[in-house]
């Protein structure tokens, strides 16, 4: 709907600047080969146009392309001056009988009154790109503001319910410690993955060994629904001093343990988490469940996208398998 709606406004443009142009023909009147060379002029005109509108400008207009940008922009004069010469110098003296330019005219000449024809096709879809680029702009951060207030409301208005938990998991543990120390101990597990989620630093970050930790709290605390057969390989190499995005990685291991097979030896879940020159590499992998299933899960891994997308832009690699038996993520993170 909005590539039509965009086609439609484009041609509705073109319609009044030709119409312009041409109604004036209509009233003055002009010869057949004025017209004609008109008609080429303006359609060369539009390949230009929209050879910088949709490749040379999207593509090459980024403070790091510069040499790209001027390129492109050589490269459709060259354009223009070739389909120029091809049909009125070439094409209209064979079919028709007449060309634009006198026969004592310099290939110098030719070239460099071509690109003063060009010029204006390469300055004006910089204006309708830039103008449009300048729209979308204020559009997104129209939206991102009122996403901005909207996740500040729902922070707020959530402050209450983790922290009233997390006070009463206290004293539910101590409550639980004369019944049953394995009850007492997961109440306590409890509340650690609690009290890390309410913990906050100024950058959102915090160290890789304390996310491994609520990992390993997660883990722990998932094991004691299933022991003694509970099989989960979770092992890291190379933490050392890092930081990363806060529960990043737990939606990954939160999906492999609820939608995956647990209790197969032969089968284990795989956690593998490695940092190698600033470069975490986390794997995920378990033996698919085609048990019935909790269906209310999937905000995690759309919440993930998007929280990747936004806090490593472009430093980040998301891969993912499934051959029906075995489902596989990956995320490749540049700290």
């Amino acid at each position: 709907m909005k590539t039509i709606k965009t086609i439609s406004i484009h041609i509705l443009c073109w319609v009044l600047v030709l119409g312009y142009f041409y109604g004036g023909y209509l009233i003055d009147g002009t010869t057949f080969s004025k017209a004609a060379l008109s008609i080429s002029m303006n359609f060369i005109q539009l390949i230009e146009f929209y050879i910088c509108y949709l490749w040379v400008y999207p593509r090459f207009l980024k403070k790091n392309k510069v040499l790209q940008l001027i390129g492109g922009i050589l490269f459709t004069i060259g354009v223009f001056i070739v389909l120029r010469y091809l049909i009125e110098e070439v094409l209209y003296l064979k079919w028709l009988g007449f060309h634009n330019y006198d026969d004592r005219t310099t290939a110098w000449e030719y070239i460099s009154d071509n690109i003063y024809w060009s010029i204006g096709f390469i300055v004006t879809p910089a204006a309708v790109y830039g103008i449009e680029q300048s729209f979308k702009s204020e559009q997104v951060n129209r939206k991102l503001k009122e996403e901005v207030v909207k996740a500040e409301l729902l922070f707020l208005k959530s402050q209450i319910n983790p922290h009233f938990l997390y006070n009463t998991l206290n004293y539910v543990y101590s409550l639980a410690i004369p019944v049953s120390d394995k009850l007492a101990n997961a109440v306590l597990r409890l509340s650690d993955l609690m009290r890390y989620t309410l913990n906050d630093s100024p950058d959102g970050k915090v160290s890789l060994e304390k996310e491994v930790e609520y990992l390993e709290s997660y883990i722990a605390l998932f094991k004691m629904r299933f022991e003694p057969k509970f099989y989960v390989d979770f092992t890291t190499e190379g933490i050392a001093n890092q930081k990363i995005a806060s529960l990043i990685l737990i939606p990954f291991v939160e999906n492999a343990l609820k939608h995956g097979v647990v209790n197969d030896e032969a089968q284990p879940v795989r956690i593998k988490l490695k940092v190698q020159n600033k470069r975490l590499s986390f794997e995920v992998s378990n033996k698919i469940s085609h048990a019935q299933k909790d269906h209310s899960s999937g905000v995690g891994m759309v919440n993930i996208h998007r929280r990747l997308d936004l806090i490593y832009p472009e430093k980040h690699e998301l891969l993912i398998s499934n051959n029906g038996n075995t489902y596989k993520s990956t995320l490749i993170l540049n700290l």
